[in-house]
C-alpha cells in the first residue's frame, strides 16, 4: 500500500538543505576572498585585483621589512608557551577536581568557569589594570601570562570530561598487578587522558593565535598577527597577510584529513583483528 502523499516533495524538504548550503557559503566567502587575493599583485592596498601573481607567496616576508613575519612568529611562540603552561595546568586541576574530595572544590570550579563567562573586554582591561599597578611592562610575558589565564578555563573542561568519563578499574588493575602510582598514571591513566588533552590543546592553541582584545591590552609594543591584521586595515591588509592566513587554512585541512585518514585506517586494521 502507497501512504497518501509519499510522493509529494514538501516545503522541509528543500528549505533545511538550501538554508544549509546558503550558511555554507556565507562562512567560505570571506576564506574564498582572503586566498584569491593572496595571487593579488597589488602595492599598498588589497582591495581590488591588480592581476595574478605568486610572487607574494614566493616573498612572503618582503613587505614591510618582514613585520608581517615577525607578528605571525610572535603569534606561533604565544600561543605554543600559552597552550603548553594552560595544557598542564589545566589537566592537573581537572584530575584534581574529579578525583579528589577538597575544601572550596566547587568553589574553584565556579572560578575557573568565570573567565568563559566575562566578556574579553572586562578581562583585558582588568590584566592590563593589574599589570600597571604591580608595575609589570607590557611585553611577550604579559600576553603569555593572560592567555594562559583564559586558557586555563577551557582546558580544564575538556580534560575533565574526559576524566570523569575513564574507568577506575582499569586503574585498579594496573594497581593490582604492583604497578606504582607513578606507573599506573603514565602507562594507563595519561594514555586514556591523551585524547582529551590534545582535544584541549589544540582548542587552547586557537583561541590564543586568533585572539586580539586581551592581545591588545596587554600586548605593549609586541605585534602579533591579529594585532597586525588590525593596525593594517587603516590603510590597506597587504597581500603577504592573505598568503599567511591562507597557508594557515590550509594547513589546518591538512591536519583534518590526516587525522581523519589515520583514524580511518586504524579502524580498518581493528576490524580485521576481530
Amino acid at each position: 500500500m502507497r501512504r497518501p502523499g509519499a510522493g509529494r516533495v514538501g516545503l522541509g524538504d528543500w528549505l533545511l538543505p538550501a538554508y544549509a548550503i546558503i550558511a555554507l557559503v556565507f562562512l567560505l566567502i570571506p576564506i574564498v576572498y582572503t586566498f584569491v587575493f593572496s595571487f593579488n599583485d597589488s602595492i599598498k592596498s588589497n582591495i581590488s585585483w591588480r592581476g595574478f601573481t605568486l610572487d607574494k607567496w614566493l616573498n612572503v616576508c618582503n613587505v614591510e621589512g618582514g613585520a608581517v613575519c615577525e607578528a605571525f612568529g610572535n603569534s606561533i611562540v604565544i600561543g605554543v608557551v600559552a597552550t603548553v603552561v594552560a595544557t598542564t595546568l589545566g589537566t592537573m586541576i581537572a584530575i584534581a577536581l574529579v578525583r579528589y574530595r577538597f575544601r572550596a572544590r566547587s568553589a574553584t570550579s565556579l572560578l575557573l568557569f568565570l573567565p568563559m563567562a566575562t566578556p574579553e573586554v572586562v578581562l583585558g582591561a582588568g590584566l592590563a589594570a593589574q599589570f600597571l599597578a604591580v608595575g609589570v611592562p607590557k611585553d611577550m610575558t604579559t600576553i603569555i601570562l593572560a592567555h594562559t589565564m583564559f586558557c586555563i578555563s577551557f582546558v580544564v573542561v575538556t580534560v575533565k570530561a574526559r576524566v570523569a568519563s575513564l574507568d577506575p578499574a582499569l586503574e585498579e588493575a594496573g594497581r593490582d598487578l604492583y604497578g606504582s602510582p607513578a606507573q599506573v598514571f603514565w602507562r594507563i591513566t595519561f594514555p586514556l587522558l591523551m585524547p582529551g588533552i590534545l582535544a584541549a590543546a589544540l582548542l587552547s592553541f586557537a583561541l590564543s593565535f586568533d585572539d586580539f582584545i586581551i592581545t591588545n591590552f596587554n600586548s605593549g609594543s609586541v605585534s602579533t598577527f591579529p594585532k597586525y591584521i588590525y593596525i593594517s586595515a587603516s590603510r590597506g591588509i597587504p597581500a603577504e597577510a592573505n598568503v599567511i592566513a591562507s597557508a594557515v587554512f590550509l594547513f589546518a585541512i591538512v591536519l583534518v584529513i590526516a587525522a581523519q585518514v589515520s583514524r580511518a585506517a586504524r579502524a580498518k586494521r581493528l576490524a580485521k583483528l576481530r
